[in-house]
């Protein structure tokens, strides 16, 4: 098996840190998890990175990711177009119908998935909630008829959408909101993941509130958009090759 994962932050791992401060993420417990129930190795490969709209995820990824001859390749997108009031939903769904049609001409098995959902605890979150449903109807609408797609649907999961899941800036999930993903990831894939991911083990952190978290992480993303700039502006890919996830001993 050749796993590649395409997409933004929620995809790179963001919010979920390791002691040494490298951030893992669903898509890397996923290949691990996988290599562990399947009792071979996985080829995996990263090419995610954070604050990425939909449309350029799609031109600046999936052609290098599909380079690297997959069996399987990931695809989510669309969470930092939802926060632009002006974004066109349609024109952003049919970006998944593009690399549909591209894993198709490839012979590669999309994995298709829709994030998790923020919106209970972010400022204007109504706002989100309903822009998030109209997003994830319009996709599935573009893969009705095509049973072969592997379905990781984490939109409409309200245990996900609880705090306990979500990390300090309320907008990307923790360590344990990417083990319930990566979960359902295995689960959709046929295999039977570690019961422990479906839950978190600890309360999780109490982030800033009030004024403290304007001004901490609604601030920075207000000028960002204001200066045209992105998180992940200069960033790398993690796993731009492949990498060898052997199953655990």
């Amino acid at each position: 098996m050749r796993y590649v994962a395409i997409g933004d932050s929620f995809t790179e791992g963001v919010g979920d840190v390791l002691p040494d401060g490298r951030e893992r993420g669903w898509a890397d417990l996923v290949a691990q998890g996988w290599a562990d129930a399947a009792g071979r190795p996985i080829s995996y490969a990263n090419l995610a990175i954070r604050g990425k709209l939909a449309w350029p995820i799609v031109e600046q990824q999936l052609e290098p990711a599909l380079a690297l001859r997959p069996t399987h390749l990931s695809f989510n997108g669309g969470g930092n177009d939802m926060l632009r009031p002006r974004s066109d939903l349609e024109h952003i769904a049919d970006a998944f119908s593009r690399v549909l049609r591209r894993c198709d001409d490839e012979g590669v098995t999309l994995i298709l998935l829709s994030g998790a959902n923020p919106s209970g605890q972010l400022p204007m979150g109504n706002v989100v909630r309903r822009r998030g449903d109209l997003l994830s109807e319009a996709v599935l609408r573009r893969v009705e008829d095509r049973p072969d797609v592997v379905r990781a649907l984490n939109w409409p999961d309200s245990e996900l959408a609880r705090p306990p899941y979500w990390s300090e800036d309320r907008l990307h999930m923790n360590a344990a909101g990417h083990h319930r993903v990566a979960a359902r990831v295995l689960h959709a894939l046929g295999y039977e993941p570690p019961a422990a991911w479906w839950s978190p083990s600890a309360a999780a952190m109490a982030g800033p509130a009030g004024l403290a978290y304007y001004r901490e992480f609604v601030g920075p993303w207000v000028r960002r958009r204001l200066t045209r700039t992105s998180s992940g502006d200069g960033r790398a890919a993690k796993y731009p090759e492949w990498v060898e996830r052997m199953p655990s001993a």
